[in-house]
């Protein structure tokens, strides 16, 4: 079974297992490099719920975000590494710059961000009524990650 799904498969997936009582929870990103900063945030994503939902930045998306060098991975390995972890249940892409719609579709029970993010700039805070916002893992951040490797390349 893909864990990476569309929008509307995914929306038949959570209406079933919220029947079933599972408490959906959500975070996104671009995760163009995975490191122990994400996988903390994944992790303790997870812990908040039983099912973990990964809205994905699309490519046109992070270049909207992060400039037109980035993404360094295309869409596509973005997802499957990201489906190759544990904590996570679904992967969904989007193309807009922010995951508003996805939120607003989804309806999770729980939205988690970093600890770079205020909860008043949570996009989707105010969809949501349990909002996180978890302590980053400090030295990792992927835009340092690359300066680091133009750096010593």
């Amino acid at each position: 079974m893909s864990k990476i799904k569309s929008l509307p498969a995914l929306k038949k997936i959570v209406t079933r297992l919220k029947k079933q009582k599972k408490r959906i929870v959500f975070t996104n990103g671009c995760f163009d490099f995975i490191h122990p900063g994400h996988i903390k945030i994944l992790r303790q994503a997870k812990s908040k719920g039983d099912i973990l939902i990964v809205g994905l930045n699309s490519d046109s998306s992070v270049k909207k975000i992060k400039g037109p060098r980035r993404p360094i991975m295309n869409e596509k390995a973005r997802a499957e590494v990201l489906a190759a972890l544990e904590p996570i249940d679904y992967i969904v892409l989007f193309k807009e710059p922010t995951p508003y719609k996805l939120i607003q579709e989804l309806k999770p029970h729980t939205l988690i961000k970093g600890a770079d993010w205020s909860k008043d700039k949570i996009i989707g805070a105010d969809l949501i009524q349990k909002v996180y916002s978890i302590k980053l893992y400090p030295g990792y951040s992927t835009t340092k990650i690359i300066e680091k490797i133009k750096k010593h390349g």
